[in-house]
């Protein structure tokens, strides 16, 4: 893009941004804010106007004062607004010096909404009466709190001061410097900022019912320089709970709170737990100590997104950050440890060193665990998702040119944190971990409350490998896309060969131009059955030979660590197959769901069959390692819910899924104890799900049995946590009104959020009451718990239909609720993705074809290709499945 283009969206950059001095007066009563920034600008060009962003926001007095002297200040002559690209534009007459410095002072007021977005209000408490006010900037909102310059590149010092009711807590970034009654008639008139706000604060002073109102002040130490994202603050009846660690660099001790409301604090110690456990671990991983005086947590009713790291003051949503210590389900304390400690590691990786534009997004999101050791788990949490996503014609590079707001938000999806996070441990794997990690710090220090981009990032690796890591790289992120390795058999080895890998089958031309570098990770056995891993071999070409043993067991992409698929022949596929069940087995956990993810998206593309792919999964039914089973469960999904519309199929596919989770479930029990291992309850909890999703009959009546006794007597000890969902989802798919009336109340007034979004999602099983679980969810439900209600009705494939009929019917109520959030393009994918054939595909088209999509335009393309891709999969391959399943019948009566 040439440097003119980049102007259209960039701000100018004849003034930069030094400092802000920001007052914000909150008033939850009546809903409303109100505040002054001083603006300290470097003058970099000479200029008469000055460009900021603002949005949704009534500007009141605007004074510039040049030369930074606060004697003789300018009000502009003429002040433009530019509502498409949020920003406003201020002319004087008189023109600022090059080189010199200004400061700029604008008053301003705004409403607090609902919106989850900016500064925007919450509530808590029995009857929702606990207000309070919180906010959420990333990745461009910050201008509807205050005007500023709102790109990441443009960090700057914060001095905070925030104007409370006494009976609330302030929260923000740094530390509170001083905190005291705030009487209108004594406040300190030498500063300006404050100054301003006192003359208006009469006419919110009084408080007819009460009598009066006493107001706080609270001033907050300045802070390091940062992004605007990434400035924070809140006010409300907050309670707290608070530790301390003690930094292994330094020896100094921080103090760690972690904040809720009242009727939520109980459930919060968790994650202040894992909040003080990791910090050290981050300390020593990055040898970099963590640069503020402390970090606090706010946990908060409404939020879109799960958490967010802004500097000093995470804040996240109840179901990203609470656990009940009553009523421990394992998935919720795996989730809360891992956001808690994500958010965390974005104190360095994201907040002392920040992308200069949103381009470089990844740098933030390069999701490595405390120890920076990624659980096998992250195959299918994060790199199968970033693969379906990158198989797509509709997809982005890493790297994607943000033309504007629009698009910085679009781009928040499963590639720019999964794939980013997928290639970053691919090239850890390759370079090794402790060099990798030397590459990351060296990166850090030489960048700290910096802006960097990624061959920054490069740099600092290859200083402490020695390898070229740009040209190893730049395809990987500046390109869309991912290969697929095809293995041939040939007397001398093994003959390899990449192409650009699409959903849709074999790429054309056009599409095929990238190379990539491809650390093949080849895995080979001896005689004596001891592996052989061979890490430094790397695909730089179309094709390759490379010598070996065919006649020994052998894998590529060992540990399934490389961001790319490989195709065997059908026959290779099956050996490789009978080997990985044997015990000890040459091929690793990773290895075992690498193999199953790639035979199934081979297949659903075209290159292989669908009946492979379920030969494999049948070689696989003794599996005894619960991860293995995920992407078997996963796969087998995916089946049931794109050949739903075929019952000969779906009852094949649901005897399939009977006859592989009924022996686990027997096995296993239905009963949890403390002392097991983690792997025994998740094995345990999917086997039990999976089968009754396939209907198993015993396993139904067990779920439906404890439900209906809870109904009964409304004792709950018979619902295990880890069981709840399928519980739920189950008694409502087989019962009616009843069973669905009861697990409402349970979404309406859960004891913990793991068991609010639960019932949320189990409500979506009843097709006969569907419309009223729709107008439920509009009518009574958060904004941010519609995710859950339509993601549950999405994952019924009963259902889809209807999910989709009625999000068209509502989709003006739907838009204008969630306007400006990240939740739209999520529904708007959960709504249409699932549906199967060229008439929903057409019929999708038509409805968005008016539509102004410009907040959803990826995901909304990414939802058609999806329909195309299933459409394309029944066509092809439904007789290969029908085939299977029949020949598997009939070998089996033999």
């Amino acid at each position: 893009m040439s440097s003119d283009a980049q102007v259209d969206y960039r701000l100018p950059t004849d003034v930069k941004p030094t400092h802000y001095d920001l007052v914000i007066r909150t008033d939850l009563k009546q809903s409303k804010f109100d505040g002054v920034v001083k603006v300290h600008l470097d003058v970099l060009k000479e200029t008469s106007r000055i460009v900021f962003n603002v949005n949704e926001l009534k500007l009141d007095t605007v004074y510039l004062y040049p030369d930074a002297t606060l004697s003789s200040p300018l009000a502009p002559s003429l002040t433009d607004f530019d509502k498409t690209m949020e920003r406003s534009t201020l002319h004087f007459d008189a023109p600022l010096v090059a080189g010199s410095k200004a400061q700029l002072q604008i008053a301003f007021e705004g409403e607090l909404t609902d919106s989850m977005m900016a500064y925007y209000k919450s509530a808590g408490g029995e009857d929702q009466s606990d207000i309070y006010a919180l906010t959420q900037f990333e990745p461009t909102a910050a201008r509807r709190a205050f005007p500023c310059w709102d790109e990441p590149l443009l960090k700057a010092t914060y001095a905070v001061t925030l104007i409370s009711r006494a009976d609330t807590v302030s929260l923000s970034n740094m530390s509170v410097a001083s905190e005291s009654a705030y009487e209108p008639e004594s406040a300190d008139k030498t500063d300006g900022a404050v100054s301003w706000l006192t003359e208006r604060l009469s006419k919110l002073a009084v408080d007819e019912t009460s009598g009066s109102d006493k107001w706080k002040i609270t001033r907050f130490e300045t802070s390091p320089p940062m992004s605007t994202y990434l400035v924070a603050w809140a006010n409300g009846k907050f309670a707290y709970l608070e530790s301390s660690y003690v930094s292994p660099l330094s020896g100094k001790t921080r103090p760690l709170r972690i904040y809720a409301a009242h009727d939520l604090i109980h459930q919060a110690q968790f994650a202040l737990d894992i909040k003080r456990k990791v910090l050290p671990l981050y300390e020593k991983v990055f040898d970099i100590e963590y640069p503020l005086p402390k970090l606090d947590t706010l946990v908060a009713h409404d939020y879109d997104s799960g958490a967010m790291e802004n500097w000093g003051l995470i804040i996240g949503c109840t179901s990203a950050l609470l656990l009940d210590p009553n009523s421990t389900k394992l998935e919720s304390k795996k989730d809360v440890a891992a956001t808690q400690a994500h958010e965390v590691a974005h104190m360095w990786f994201g907040d002392i060193t920040t992308m200069a534009w949103w381009d470089n997004l990844y740098l933030n999101e390069g999701e490595i665990s405390p120890e920076w050791k990624l659980h096998s788990a992250f195959i299918s949490e994060s790199l199968s998702w970033a693969m379906d996503l990158d198989a797509k014609l509709s997809s982005h590079p890493i790297e994607v040119e943000c033309p504007d707001a629009e698009m910085v938000n679009q781009i928040f999806d499963d590639l720019s944190y999964s794939k980013a996070a997928s290639v970053l441990r691919m090239l850890s794997n390759y370079v090794g971990e402790e060099r990798f990690l030397k590459g990351v710090s060296i990166y850090l220090k030489k960048h700290l409350f910096a802006n960097s981009v990624t061959k920054d990032l490069w740099e600092g690796i290859g200083a402490a490998t020695g390898i070229d890591i740009s040209k190893m790289m730049d395809n990987w992120v500046k390109t869309v896309g991912y290969p697929v390795v095809k293995v041939t058999e040939t007397r001398e080895g093994v003959h390899i060969r990449q192409d650009r890998f699409l959903e849709t089958g074999p790429a054309k031309p056009e599409d095929n131009e990238t190379l990539w570098t491809i650390p093949l990770a080849l895995l080979t056995t001896k005689a004596n059955g001891e592996t052989v891993l061979q890490s430094d071999i790397v695909l730089d070409e179309r094709e390759k030979t490379i010598p070996l043993d065919v006649t020994r067991p052998f894998k590529l992409n060992a540990g399934t660590v490389g961001f790319y698929r490989v195709l065997y022949t059908p026959e290779r596929l099956l050996k490789i197959a009978k080997e990985a069940v044997k015990t000890p087995s040459p091929f690793s956990v990773e290895d075992r769901m690498g193999l199953v993810y790639d035979a199934m998206v081979l297949s659903k593309a075209g290159y292989s069959e669908v009946s492979s792919a379920l030969a494999l999964v049948d070689i696989l039914r003794d599996e005894p390692e619960h991860l293995v089973w995920t992407s078997i469960q996963s796969n087998l999904a995916l089946l049931r819910s794109v050949w739903y519309d075929y019952p000969d199929v779906r009852a094949s596919l649901a005897q399939f899924s009977q006859e592989l989770y009924g022996p686990i479930v027997r096995q296993l029990g239905y009963e949890y104890t403390d002392d097991e291992p983690s792997a025994t309850r998740e094995l345990r909890t999917l086997a039990i799900s999976a089968a009754a999703t396939a209907g198993e009959p015993s396993v139904v009546k067990e779920l439906t049995g404890r439900f209906a006794h809870y109904m009964k007597t409304g004792d709950d000890s018979r619902i295990p946590a880890d069981l709840q969902r399928a519980i739920y989802t189950i008694s409502v798919r087989e019962g009616g009104r009843a069973e669905w009336e009861a697990v409402k109340g349970i979404a309406k007034k859960p004891k913990n959020p793991s068991a609010g979004t639960d019932a949320m999602v189990g409500m979506g099983y009843s097709l006969d009451l569907a419309q009223e679980t729709f107008d439920f969810m509009l009518t009574e439900a958060r904004a941010q718990d519609m995710m859950p209600f339509i993601g549950g009705m999405a994952n019924n494939p009963a259902m889809r239909r209807f999910l989709a009929e009625a999000f068209k019917d509502n989709f003006a109520t739907i838009d204008k609720r969630l306007e400006g959030n990240y939740t739209m393009q999520t529904l708007v994918t959960y709504a249409f993705e699932s549906l199967t054939t060229d008439k929903d595909y057409d019929d999708t088209v038509a409805f968005f074809k008016e539509k102004d999509t410009s907040r959803y335009d990826l995901a909304l393309k990414q939802t058609l290709d999806n329909i195309a891709s299933r459409s394309a999969w029944i066509k092809r391959s439904t007789t290969d499945v029908q085939q299977w399943f029949e020949t598997r019948k009939s070998n089996r009566k033999l």
